[in-house]
């Protein structure tokens, strides 16, 4: 057997040591250790089963190339993932250097980068610039929406994928990158710095009658500040009501729901957890600033996780109405555990309860109010597209915001009497 294949041994070794350790001895973390041999570990014959698979690889497989680097590293890697994927659930994963970088980045949100979204036309090939980061380096340099890019750092991209572009772009100790753009038919270079660039998952509105709009399209490290800045705007212009919408939120980070929690809630609990050894962990809320306004959610079946636990708290404290369709019904925490080597696994760790008790896996939260989409309406579009339209037209697009709107306007009427 060639030393590349008795490596792939080793490092399929280590990688059982990692998942059983983790399973076995709760949060420590030790990766490429010694196998364990025994109740709690690998067998003699697991061993030897993996080294037969590696060697008739080795000598049959087609496609491996002896001494190639990429075919080892697949291996290895696709050992490591088909380990945590023999779990059969969904929500855990190995994650390789790059994708647990991109994965810290993602809840983080945060990035290194130059603060633009690309889009590509699939007819044309065309790439454009259809958002840019408020502040970002790109805005900065003078980049503008609807700008078409052609060529990074002077090599063409326009047969590239948009995920090929933004490696491009990001690539490792770049400084700077060089950006070639057509805007009303002139072509021209605009040096952009690479510099850490904050997502935006909170944007906000004032709509008519004073009624302030909150849209939340993740929890990462940055939403509680974000949220704190747009309602602090809105409560400044003399907002009377607060929508809040967390259609299509896919959840996000435990801590950054709690802590945008924190700023509206009464003194309680907002959340619970309880592990396989039916360990509880509480998550309360000090109830220094309760809202004090009619409050309404807005939610469908694609707000889950973390926008069930804002959702689930604002039920069953009883601040808030709930309107639109059944949420998605993720009632599980994941806990990501670094293997020191720069990979990662995320594993659902427990349950998680609103105050009253409930956990919603599999089932969602029921809203107050109901509101579908009718026969003929458009299909869901994110609001973001909706900034610079009139409240009247973002409406006759967006059924369910209008009913939204509506539920609020009736309770700051009733609270005005």
């Amino acid at each position: 057997m060639t030393e590349k294949m008795k490596t792939w041994i080793k490092g399929f070794a280590g990688g059982v040591a990692v998942t059983v350790i983790v399973g076995g001895i709760g949060y420590f973390i030790c990766f490429g250790s010694v196998p364990m041999i025994g109740e709690q570990g690998l067998s003699l014959s697991d061993l030897g089963k993996a080294s037969k698979i590696a060697k008739l690889v080795d000598r049959y497989y087609l496609d491996y190339k002896e001494g190639d680097e990429d075919s080892q590293y697949t291996m290895e890697e696709g050992m490591y993932s088909g380990l945590v994927a023999s779990l059969q659930d969904p929500y855990s994963g190995y994650y390789s250097e790059d994708a647990y970088k991109l994965l810290q980045e993602s809840t983080q949100g945060a990035y290194t980068g130059v603060g633009l979204t690309m889009s590509k036309d699939p007819d044309s090939g065309v790439v454009s610039v259809v958002d840019l980061a408020e502040g970002g380096p790109a805005e900065q340099a003078g980049i503008q929406k609807g700008d078409i890019l052609t060529a990074v750092d002077g090599k063409d991209i326009t047969e590239k994928e948009l995920s090929e572009i933004s490696t491009i772009i990001r690539e490792d100790n770049k400084k700077q990158v060089v950006l070639t753009v057509e805007r009303d038919r002139t072509t021209a270079d605009i040096t952009v710095s690479l510099e850490k660039v904050e997502v935006t998952v909170v944007k906000s509105r004032m709509l008519d009658d004073s009624l302030g709009y909150i849209q939340i399209t993740e929890f990462t490290d940055g939403t509680s500040e974000q949220f704190k800045k747009a309602y602090s705007e809105l409560n400044e212009q003399g907002m009377k009501g607060l929508l809040v919408d967390l259609r299509e939120n896919p959840g996000g980070l435990l801590t950054a729901v709690c802590d945008t929690l924190e700023q509206i809630l009464p003194k309680g609990m907002i959340v619970y957890t309880e592990d396989k050894s039916g360990h509880r962990t509480e998550h309360t809320c000090k109830g220094k600033t309760p809202i004090d306004i009619p409050l309404v959610v807005l939610v469908n079946e694609n707000s889950a996780s973390a926008a069930e636990i804002f959702s689930g708290a604002v039920k069953d404290h009883g601040v808030g109405t709930l309107v639109g369709t059944t949420t998605f019904g993720k009632g599980i925490v994941q806990q990501t555990f670094s293997l020191g080597d720069g990979s990662a696994v995320k594993l659902t760790t427990s349950r998680y309860y609103t105050p009253n008790g409930v956990n919603i896996q599999g089932t969602g939260i029921t809203p107050d109010v109901e509101s579908d989409w009718p026969e003929n309406a458009e299909e869901f579009t994110n609001p973001n597209q909706f900034n610079e339209l009139s409240q009247e037209e973002w409406e006759s697009k967006d059924a369910q915001m209008k009913k939204a709107r509506e539920v609020l306007s009736e309770k700051v009427a009733q609270a005005e009497q």
